[in-house]
């Protein structure tokens, strides 16, 4: 399991190095030019170029991509933004805890109401039951995240008063976002616990423990559900480090200083040390994310653990003839 956890952080740094020569590069040759937002109007011909040569922008392509891979992956620093001059690292790690929440708490309602949705489809396969649950899981897939956030806005917000419709800092202020930004992923894993449970419910394993007794219960809690968790826990998963990557849609809606929030106004703005360092950091957090998924499948079924001790044993078998050998 060490070695497996080792392979994966290394694919992790050769992952987050393709991402950040990619980000350069598209933002390199996206149209406009940083310099005259940060200068604003009326500059001169020197002004200009003093500026661009402070920037680092007078340098040609390869050289500057040089220098932002070493400063990420040598100094470790994101870089500094252009517009305000604050450490860009700085910044997104006082933004990073609203995001963090909201990722979270999206991610525990989507388990904690998926889940159940499609255990209960899958159970109730084919009658009323399960069509109207597909039927719920449809509409959440369906409805768009921006439009079912102003609604919520529209009637909590502004005809109930109860929930206040922009960001204030105490929790009240995360209930309509966590709520409108958990909806899209609901309906998805809804559709995918249910096709798996009904996969699982008919394996053979099943049909013998109903035939010695064993009350449904007990067969679709600690039997069946186990081992149709891995894709459901892939699917969180995902929907987790997605939402990490910045909810910028949620975000704007409402006011919420988070990490998409600020990475859109970096974006709108040609921030490009806010926007290339943001992605990079946002990239290593999902490549995180998804290694502590593939953890998450060893302790939920015992059989993809035992593959990784397995192939760990099959190594060393393969060294040891080879040792014995030279000596």
């Amino acid at each position: 399991m060490l070695k497996y956890i080792l392979k994966r952080l290394l694919m992790v740094i050769l992952v987050v190095v393709g991402v950040a020569v990619i980000i350069f590069t598209i933002m390199y040759f996206t149209p406009g030019d940083p310099v005259q937002i940060v200068l604003g109007g009326g500059y001169t011909q020197e002004q200009y170029l003093e500026m661009k040569a402070k920037l680092g922008l007078d340098q040609p392509f390869l050289m500057q991509l040089l220098n932002f891979l070493k400063q990420i992956f040598i100094n470790l620093d994101l870089g500094t933004s252009y517009l305000d001059g604050t450490s860009v690292m700085h910044e997104l790690l006082i933004r990073f805890p609203q995001t963090l929440i909201i990722a979270a708490v999206c991610c525990v309602l989507q388990v904690a109401v998926a889940v159940p949705l499609g255990i209960t489809a899958a159970v109730h396969q084919g009658k009323f039951v399960d069509r109207l649950c597909m039927v719920v899981a449809l509409i959440s897939i369906s409805l768009p995240a921006f439009w079912f956030a102003m609604m919520l806005m529209l009637i909590f917000s502004l005809h109930l008063g109860i929930l206040p419709s922009f960001y204030q800092g105490g929790w009240t202020s995360y209930v309509l976002p966590c709520v409108a930004n958990c909806l899209t992923g609901l309906g998805g894993m809804a559709r995918q616990t249910r096709s798996q449970m009904l996969e699982v419910i008919r394996s053979d394993y099943v049909t013998t423990a109903r035939a010695k007794g064993v009350s449904e219960r007990a067969i679709l809690y600690k039997h069946a559900l186990p081992n149709a968790l891995i894709p459901v826990i892939t699917s969180a998963g995902t929907h987790f480090g997605a939402a990490l990557g910045g909810t910028v849609i949620i975000e704007t809606v409402f006011s919420i200083p988070g990490i998409g929030y600020y990475m859109r106004t970096a974006i709108a703005n040609r921030d490009l040390p806010v926007v290339r360092g943001g992605v990079t950091l946002l990239a290593f957090l999902f490549c995180i994310v998804m290694l502590l998924v593939d953890l998450a499948y060893a302790y939920v079924d015992p059989r993809i653990k035992a593959q990784y001790e397995n192939s760990s044993k099959k190594r060393i078998k393969k060294i040891k003839p080879v040792v014995a050998k030279e000596a």
